[in-house]
């Protein structure tokens, strides 16, 4: 039988069962949930899908907190055959109802912190779910009510496999659409599968790993964080909403949990180093750090290298599209050069990296170009729209292959490693001039009295074109004049600024990353 993304901990509970799966909570103790525990919850949780209706190829979207119980229902979803769909329990009730609404979900399991929003949902859109919804918290050992018909559905042994290969759906993630309607990117189990291989042995997890569950369980970096940790048999620890939102406790509770592993995107690593709370040598257990999603600043892995010089520290890069990261870069020593650009690096097994030109063919070393992937991570494409599928997936630019374009800009150096550029959506015509959006945050970036900070473009009536726009946060007021005179040191002045905001705090968006859009509205209306 090919292997599905839960047959892992379903092998380590027969090899390991007392070996600790999850450990979840904010306490020092905390939960702890094994191997055995966490396959036999599944079991049950499984049947009761069963019970309801729930047939290979139907949708289970699942709306719980992160913790134990969504990853029990996220397991018993894939022993059914089942593609789950995981939603935001904080979401808006009209984006879980367009969610909802395009999954055609048979199921919704939700517990009692997002019933209520979920229930709101299916209220604005009646057609959204076909079936039933549980709404009782399906916590380990699950309490015969739940059931709600037949206590045998509890039993806690394996169900007889359903016919499930490895090219089926695993999960369909619903990301952000340019028109305002989620898009559903479909994952099937032989791309969680092969990237989870290249992570065991490329990294060499083993289950004496303690592994940071950093990201939200609707986020794609999330699916490594489960999956391979329970391919080596470590413990995965859920990062509490609570302390994820406050630096000092954030770093507390990393030093309690003793990680050895931690991924997360740039977001929460800016802020462990902006709020200063990190020692000497912290962390003394962690051997690796990864981030993905989007650019760390240099600056801030400067100050995280110099801090934890016995960590190892890799860049990943990878749209969701491509299952997670496409390619990696260690960061041996120390950058000399805060405004140095970082690389995405060389193609992880199974993957490629394009850098082409308009025309599809391959742009020479040092050439800015359109950044494609290819490989075993590509997504079938999108759930339920085979027209975006095709502009994105395209088969007809390179004869025989089969390849995904990111909308990203990179270029190739001369050994091989590719550099991101930036989004080719964030290259603008700004005084006649070709600029790049990330060119100019990265060197505001570097500025000493800058926190966080993102550059923006919005169309305005005018001979210049878009209007550049710089929004930060300080722990001081900083004059824009002095910014932009530190920042004439740094880039060309036609690159310069036009608006400037500061704000108490970045908006960020469901995935911690930056929420670009909602900094454009701001400046768009403080123009009128």
């Amino acid at each position: 039988m090919s292997r599905l993304i839960h047959h892992d901990v379903d092998r380590w509970a027969i090899d390991d069962p007392t070996a600790v799966a999850i450990h979840h909570g904010e306490a020092d103790v905390g939960e702890r949930i094994t191997y055995d525990e966490l396959s036999r919850w599944s079991n049950q949780l499984a049947r009761l899908l069963i019970e309801r209706g729930v047939r290979p190829g139907d949708r289970v979207a699942i709306s719980i907190p992160k913790g134990p119980a969504a990853i029990a229902a996220m397991l018993a979803a894939s022993k059914v055959g089942a593609p789950y769909v995981p939603i935001d329990p904080e979401s808006p009730v009209a984006r879980i109802a367009l969610v909802l609404g395009a999954a055609a979900a048979r199921v919704v399991i939700a517990d009692p912190t997002a019933t209520n929003t979920v229930e709101a949902a299916i209220a604005a859109d009646p057609d959204a779910v076909i079936g039933t919804i549980a709404t009782q918290p399906p916590a380990w050992p699950i309490d015969p009510a739940f059931s709600g018909s037949d206590a045998a559905a509890l039993d806690d042994a394996p169900i007889e496999p359903p016919a499930v290969a490895a090219d089926d759906l695993a999960h369909i993630l619903f990301t952000s659409g340019s028109t305002g309607v989620p898009k559903g990117v479909m994952i099937t189990h032989a791309n969680v599968v092969a990237y989870v291989d290249w992570v065991i042995e490329h990294f060499g997890y083993t289950s004496e790993d303690q592994i940071s569950g950093h990201s939200p369980l609707h986020f794609d970096l999330s699916t490594m964080d489960m999956y391979a940790t329970f391919a080596a048999g470590a413990t995965l620890h859920p990062v509490p909403k609570r302390v994820n939102v406050n630096p000092k406790d954030l770093i507390a509770w990393i030093r309690a949990r003793e990680l050895t592993q931690w991924f997360s995107v740039p977001s929460a690593l800016n802020h462990m180093i902006r709020f200063d709370d990190l020692e000497p040598g912290d962390f003394p257990t962690l051997k690796r750090l990864l981030w993905c999603g989007e650019v760390l600043p240099t600056t801030t892995l400067i100050a995280l290298m110099r801090a934890l010089p016995h960590v190892e520290f890799t860049n990943l890069y990878g749209p969701t599209e491509a299952t997670i990261a496409s390619s990696w870069y260690r960061v041996d020593t120390t950058p000399a050069d805060p405004t140095e650009s970082i690389p995405i690096g060389v193609p992880c097994a199974g993957e490629d990296l394009l850098v082409l030109r308009e025309d599809g063919s391959v742009a020479a070393d040092g050439e800015i170009g359109d950044l494609y992937i290819e490989g075993v991570g590509l997504s079938p494409g999108y759930w339920g729209d085979d027209d975006k599928t095709a502009v994105a997936f395209r088969t007809d630019l390179i004869p025989g292959r089969r390849v995904y374009r990111t909308g990203d800009l990179a270029w190739r150096r001369g050994d091989g490693q590719v550099v991101f550029v930036g989004r080719a959506d964030s290259q603008i015509k700004s005084r006649g001039h070709r600029i790049e959006l990330g060119e100019i945050e990265a060197a505001l970036a570097t500025l000493g009295d800058v926190d966080d900070s993102a550059i923006v473009a919005i169309d305005i009536d005018h001979i210049d074109g878009s209007a550049i726009c710089a929004a930060f946060t300080s722990p001081e007021e900083l004059k824009p004049a002095r910014l932009a005179k530190e920042l004439s040191d740094l880039i060309p002045k036609y690159m310069l600024p036009h608006r400037w905001m500061q704000l108490d705090v970045l908006p960020k968006n469901v995935n911690g990353k930056i929420d670009r859009p909602a900094l454009r509205e701001r400046f768009e209306a403080a123009e009128d």
